[in-house]
């Protein structure tokens, strides 16, 4: 007997998240919410424009909206 290689169903607990972590639409960068409980997600540890890997992009600094793209 074989089985089909990605049926799930008869796996309790085995369901897949419906939504992944926010990341920045122009540089893939993986956001973090705010800390104050706004609807806005921010770059990981930002340092005076540069991300947590040390690239310097432009929305760094920048909230961001849940898909990803930086307010204003």
């Amino acid at each position: 007997m074989t089985y089909p290689a990605f049926d799930t169903s008869g796996i309790p607990g085995s369901s897949e998240p419906q939504a992944g972590p926010v990341t920045c639409a122009s540089c893939g960068c993986r956001l973090e919410p705010s800390a104050d409980g706004r609807p806005a997600w921010f770059h990981f540890a930002p340092i005076a424009g540069r991300d947590a890997r040390g690239c310097r992009v432009p929305c760094a600094d920048s909230a961001h909206d849940a898909s990803g793209r930086a307010a204003g």
